[in-house]
């Protein structure tokens, strides 16, 4: 792609509120845009998200209203909700930890795939488990603490440590989808004024699953966005360690 194109991409990306009644999203122009969500950076390749494409009508009334009624919501042609599962940590951990056993075959592992196996067998379980006394998280503390005394070493903690990390993962995937529905010609808005329980409960969430945003998509109208886009200047926010 060349940089130009980039840049209109980028440039075309914003949050509009308002959709084109009359200008239906194609269903194939969703599904690309889920397959390029995939494709995305997350943390050690766990991939604890979930996309939920809201298909029936009568959902994406019901989600709209839980949305409090957003225009975002309210016109939007396709939605789509980005669902974190923290929960599903052991069965993505083994699916990893599979992915390299079945490259071994009946070879010996190399010193990479052997980290590998450790990686996914060893180092996530230390990550990710949760216990009711806490007892996973003083584990993780106590070996951060002193591995730490000797070198740099990952902070591993408590559950909210964990909860940012998902978090963060399924909204790089969040941005994927949108940039790809930007490039496909179409506009989207990312909504987090929703009731989140209600939400959960309609898409038969589990206790463990969160949502991370729910994005409106179709085309933007004019009343969708809200003037001129104005950001902090660069010199704020860009700060160069030489």
């Amino acid at each position: 792609m060349h940089r130009e194109t980039y840049e209109q991409i980028i440039q075309r990306r914003r949050s509009n509120r308002n959709f084109d009644p009359q200008v239906p999203v194609p269903d194939a122009v969703i599904e690309r845009s889920l397959r390029n969500s995939i494709l995305s950076p997350n943390s050690s390749n766990m991939q604890l998200w979930e996309f939920h494409w809201i298909q029936s009508a009568a959902l994406k009334a019901e989600l709209t209203k839980y949305c409090l009624g957003q225009g975002a919501a309210r016109t939007a042609q396709q939605m789509v909700v980005f669902v974190t599962r923290q929960d599903l940590w052991k069965k993505r951990a083994q699916w990893n930890y599979q992915q390299i056993r079945e490259a071994l075959g009946d070879r010996e592992p190399t010193k990479l795939e052997k980290r590998g196996l450790d990686y996914y067998g060893k180092l996530m379980p230390l990550i990710y488990r949760k216990d009711w006394l806490g007892l996973a998280t003083l584990a993780r503390r106590t070996v951060s603490f002193f591995l730490g005394l000797r070198k740099p070493f990952y902070r591993a903690s408590g559950t909210a440590d964990q909860r940012i990390m998902v978090h963060k993962s399924c909204a790089l995937a969040a941005q994927t989808f949108m940039l790809s529905i930007a490039a496909e010609g179409f506009d989207s808005c990312p909504m987090e004024g929703f009731d989140r329980l209600r939400v959960r409960k309609a898409l038969g969430l589990p206790r463990g699953a969160e949502i991370n945003m729910i994005i409106g998509v179709g085309m933007g109208t004019p009343a969708g966005t809200w003037g001129e886009r104005k950001r902090v200047p660069y010199e704020e926010v860009v700060i160069t360690h030489r």
